[in-house]
C-alpha cells in the first residue's frame, strides 16, 4: 500500500537553519544574531477600537519578554531559556524550539502606540493597541465676492 506525504521542499533548509545563523552571526561580527532561533506563531485582529496581537509563547517567562513601539514599528522579542540536556546515552528527540526569538509588525497610522498594553497568561501574549478616535470631516462652506 502507497502513502502519501505532503511535498515540503523547503524543509532541508529548515533544518540547516540554525547552522547557517551560526555561519552569519560569526562573519558579521553582530552581537544579536541575524536570524532569531524560533518564531513563536502570531494572530492579528483588527476591532473597531483597537488591533489585537496574540503570540503563542508557552515555556517563556514573563520578565524573558520585550515589547517595544518606535518608528512605526511594534517589536516582540525574547528568550525561551533552554533546558539542560541528560548525560545518558539514550534515545533523545527534541522538537520544541529554544533560545531567542523576534517579530516585528508595522504598525498602522491609526494605532497609538503611547497607550499599548500588553498581558501574559498561560502562555499566550496579548497586545491591546488601541486606534485613535477618527476626526470627522468639517464642511467648509465656500463664499463668493
Amino acid at each position: 500500500m502507497m502513502s502519501l506525504m505532503r511535498y515540503q521542499p523547503w524543509s532541508v533548509l529548515d533544518r540547516w537553519h540554525p547552522e547557517f545563523e551560526q555561519v552569519f552571526r560569526a562573519r558579521s561580527g553582530a552581537s544579536e544574531p541575524v536570524v532569531t532561533s524560533w518564531l513563536p506563531p502570531v494572530d492579528v485582529q483588527e476591532e473597531d477600537d483597537r488591533f489585537l496581537v496574540r503570540a503563542d509563547v508557552p515555556g517563556v517567562e514573563a520578565k524573558d519578554i520585550e515589547i517595544s513601539a518606535e518608528d512605526g514599528l511594534l517589536t516582540i522579542r525574547g528568550l525561551r531559556a533552554t533546558k539542560e540536556r541528560s548525560e545518558s546515552d539514550g534515545f533523545e528527540h527534541i522538537e520544541c524550539f529554544s533560545g531567542t526569538f523576534l517579530r516585528r509588525f508595522t504598525l498602522p497610522d491609526s494605532a497609538q502606540s503611547d497607550s499599548i498594553k500588553a498581558q501574559y497568561t498561560n502562555g499566550v501574549l496579548e497586545i491591546e493597541i488601541p486606534k485613535r478616535t477618527r476626526a470627522e470631516a468639517k464642511r467648509i462652506a465656500v463664499t463668493t465676492n
